[in-house]
């Protein structure tokens, strides 16, 4: 083996996220949401008119993974799509009242698991903590390029 198992951070990393994950679909549950769902509200809320391909991006989730959220929220009412007025071939999408609704009774119960993650840092530690985790990111991307 090329690394001593205890000096690989990728399981660290990975067990970190997939609790964040757990939590969260727990939390957003009983708001009939998943996590991805959730991640596409939120973004909307703070993004009205946001096309589908913009929402992926901001919701780290490809294009077609984006699609079936869409399509699935549109179904249940929490979301609508219109034309743009000027690029006829792009959808902006919008929360409904519903959506809002739905939103706002997951994000009651999601906050709860941030607010509890930011309590464990100082404000000094959680920026560090940020610094760290971007540069575990570049440092994955570098790393991606070389395979």
């Amino acid at each position: 083996m090329g690394m001593p198992a205890d000096e690989r951070l990728g399981l660290d990393i990975k067990r970190a996220e997939q609790a964040l994950i757990a939590a969260k679909q727990a939390a957003v549950r009983p708001a009939g949401l998943t996590v991805p769902q959730y991640a596409t509200l939120f973004a909307l809320a703070d993004n009205p008119g946001i096309s589908g391909a913009a929402l992926a991006r901001a919701c780290l989730v490809t294009p077609q993974a984006m699609t079936v959220v869409l399509k699935n929220l549109e179904e249940r009412g929490l979301i609508e799509r219109s034309p743009h007025p000027w690029h006829r071939n792009v959808l902006e999408t919008r929360l409904t009242e519903a959506g809002r609704s739905a939103l706002n009774a997951a994000d009651e119960r999601a906050v709860v698991i941030e607010r509890t993650i930011a309590g464990e840092f100082s404000a000094e530690e959680r920026e560090q903590l940020r610094g760290l985790l971007a540069r575990c990111a570049e440092a994955i991307a570098r790393a991606t390029l070389e395979l």
